[in-house]
């Protein structure tokens, strides 16, 4: 990482703060009221050159819930408010703590599961090469990943389909990356929870959309049918 990338960084991160610390307090407190605990948990990742550390993230998941390497769009670990955290990607957030201590950059490959590094150790070797990001290009073009997972095997399916995929999109990001881009790429992760709340809103107004004439003509009938027996009668 060049010295113009760490400043960049702490400059962003530092304007960023109050904004960040804000929202952060308020998903603090709903996460607690909606489940009792741990606010935040730690996600060990592979650093730079190998190294591993912990990520942070906002908590989504039932305290109770099993460990699994992947996350569902409709994971039945979610509580209430993770479902949220994990559409809107705020769950981030805490991340902006692994950017100051040096571990992360704003922008970078995201940092993966040793158990998937280990399985593509050759690409791996070059992507770490490089800091990871709290965002990235592969993050971006996954936005949907979840949903791609849907299937008997999901930990397979994003080994074999899905990280391949991220893989080629980070070695790129690793040979052709610079601040310009870097900006560019934030730019466009400021935007991503508006544009993903706005996608669901749709695709429920979609669903209303059919839902509500079919039931109002069923009622209606109904009513038709009701009156005109009252009538006969």
């Amino acid at each position: 990482m060049s010295r113009a990338e760490r400043y960049f960084d702490l400059v962003v991160a530092i304007l960023l703060l109050p904004l960040f610390a804000s929202a952060a307090a308020v998903i603090a407190v709903a996460i607690y009221l909606d489940s009792p605990g741990p606010v935040l948990y730690r996600s060990w990742r592979i650093g730079r050159h190998g190294r591993p550390f912990a990520m942070l993230k906002f908590r989504k998941m039932r305290r109770e819930a099993p460990s699994h390497p992947v996350t569902l769009e409709d994971d039945a670990r979610f509580t209430p408010i993770g479902r949220f955290l994990a559409t809107t990607r705020l769950d981030e957030l805490p991340q902006i703590y692994n950017v100051l201590r040096g571990e992360m950059r704003l922008v970078g490959p995201r940092p993966e599961l040793e158990c998937f590094v280990s399985e593509y150790a050759d690409q791996y070797a070059e992507i770490l090469t490089v800091m990871p990001g709290l965002t990235g290009r592969a993050q971006l073009r996954f936005l949907d990943e979840r949903r791609l997972l849907e299937g008997d095997d999901p930990e397979r399916s994003y080994r074999d389909i899905v990280l391949p995929e991220k893989i080629k999109i980070d070695i790129e990001y690793v040979r052709n990356h610079s601040l310009c881009s870097d900006v560019a790429i934030l730019a466009r992760t400021f935007a991503v929870p508006v544009a993903l709340l706005l996608t669901r809103m749709r695709e429920r107004s979609a669903i209303l959309g059919v839902w509500l004439p079919t039931t109002a003509t069923a009622v209606g009938l109904v009513l038709a049918f009701v009156l005109a027996s009252t009538r006969l009668g």
